[in-house]
């Protein structure tokens, strides 16, 4: 009957059309989704604990080694450094290789030989969705045979991510705890000791991102006819003022580290006061300084310090400064001079930045290392960055994450025979996360509830209709 099918035919494609329009998302822009470039952090995994008590016990009576620059947190955490790769928000894709290895020896023979001999260096994570696959250089020595195998990013570790949403990053991106299972091909690399499947130490990460352009016209956000912002007017105040922020970074040198960590001086190093570890180097902040731009003069004081432990071995470097005169810089900790270096001085846009400058050890520098280094030794290189205003941003310099690690993270849910969506694993970002805007989710959800009462009422109406040609036709 016409009369009881068109309003529900009326009300169907007017609720379909709102409905449709409500949750309609316009596409991300294409820039959106571009890779963005990966500039620093790092990366903390123990392998396996299990495998470094087996190595250093009474059985293998081995030890383990750093080489590159790897650093280690806590006891059992080796850190690698110096991320670089692509992140994709719009997939969740990352792609991030690190520096630095971990080489362990044990079963040593007559001969001097080890029979045990596996090194796992410059490991490189790449996640797709929510699952990824940490690849990683390994060199390792067959048991029995004791033929050397020497391979190139093996997929050692596959990642599970749980729940974990990549998309959507900002400029940091950080994943902690997550479980990492041994490979075929890793267990091959391992030498045999363990079989694929076995579970390995849970892995975590940070890495800093390079912000989206914010324009493709190439001329900046001032345009081409703006003048930049240290030729503006007002500025000339702070050619000769204290400055806004500054920061200091330097490994020391790399060798020292390794030394210090491994099986010699069997130490450790120790931050303190705002000093912050990016693997292989030190952050330290800047307190207090001053720039003069007609004199070319520098001055600026740090906060933080480092102290080096172990067997004959005691160092601290703390209260250190920075001073350039002349394109001449020269380091100093607690007043001491101890590092010279290259510092042409070149502001721009309020911003004063020498980026991995090369370092050598003075003579008083030298005295203050114990004679471990001659006067002259090159040492690693520096990077001082000084904000000249409050409106300068310091740059992510390489190597630092977001809040680094103190402890190992938690065993992964694997291991303890639980499912893998229970293991600790967590992310943070600083950005929100993609996906339909809660506006649209909320009047979606209020429509399909006025869809449903629509429903109900053609459905009631048809019924009554129904019901009452049913009784015109039995009076009938």
């Amino acid at each position: 009957m016409p009369t009881g099918r068109t309003p529900r035919l009326h009300i169907t494609a007017l609720l379909a059309a709102l409905l449709g329009a409500l949750l309609f998302v316009p596409p991300a822009p294409t820039a959106a989704a571009a890779d963005r470039t990966v500039q620093g952090g790092r990366l903390d995994w123990g392998i396996k604990s299990s495998f470094q008590n087996y190595v250093t016990g009474p059985i293998a009576m081995g030890s383990w080694s750093l080489s590159g620059g790897a650093g280690t947190v806590g006891e059992k955490l080796f850190r690698f450094h110096s991320a670089s790769g692509a992140y994709d928000p719009g997939a969740g894709s990352l792609s991030s290789a690190f520096g630095g290895g971990v080489r362990f020896t044990g079963h040593a023979k007559a001969d001097g030989e080890n029979e045990l001999d596996l090194t796992v260096s410059n490991p490189t994570v790449r996640i797709s969705g929510r699952t990824g696959t940490l690849h990683a250089d390994i060199r390792s020595k067959a048991r029995g045979s004791g033929q050397i195998s020497d391979r190139r990013q093996v997929p050692m570790a596959s990642l599970n991510l749980g729940g974990v949403d990549m998309r959507g990053g900002g400029s940091r991106i950080a994943l902690n705890g997550v479980p990492a299972t041994l490979t075929a091909d890793g267990a091959k690399s391992f030498a045999g000791y363990y079989e694929a499947g076995t579970p390995l130490d849970p892995v975590s990460l940070s890495v800093d991102v390079k912000p989206a352009k914010e324009s493709s016209d190439g001329d900046g956000p001032g345009g081409p006819d703006k003048p930049e912002e240290s030729e503006k007017p007002g500025k000339a105040t702070q050619k000769a003022g204290a400055v806004a922020d500054a920061a200091l970074d330097w490994g020391v040198r790399r060798t020292f580290r390794e030394y210090v960590g491994g099986p010699i001086a069997e130490g450790r190093w120790k931050l303190s006061g705002g000093a912050r570890d990016g693997g292989a180097l030190y952050r330290f902040p800047g307190e207090k300084g001053r720039f003069d731009a007609e004199k070319g003069e520098l001055s600026a004081d740090f906060g933080g310090s480092v102290r080096f432990t172990g067997k004959d071995l005691d160092l601290t470097l703390e209260k250190l400064s920075a001073s350039v005169k002349e394109d001449k810089g020269t380091l100093r900790s607690d007043g001491t001079a101890i590092a010279t270096f290259e510092a042409p001085l070149k502001p721009k846009k309020g911003l004063l930045l020498v980026e991995e400058a090369d370092t050598e050890l003075t003579e008083d520098g030298a005295k203050l290392f114990g004679s471990l280094y001659k006067a002259g030794t090159e040492m690693d290189p520096l990077t001082l960055a000084v904000a000249l205003d409050k409106n300068a941003k310091l740059p992510a310099l390489p190597d630092l994450g977001s809040e680094a690690t103190t402890e190992p993270p938690a065993k992964s849910a694997q291991s303890d025979g639980k499912d893998a969506t229970d293991a600790p694993v967590s992310a943070a970002t600083d950005s929100g996360e993609s996906g339909t805007p809660v506006l649209a989710l909320t009047l979606a959800a209020a429509l399909l509830a006025v869809a449903a009462g629509a429903t109900w009422f053609v459905r009631r109406r048809r019924t009554a209709a129904t019901s009452v040609n049913s009784e015109e036709q039995n009076q009938r």
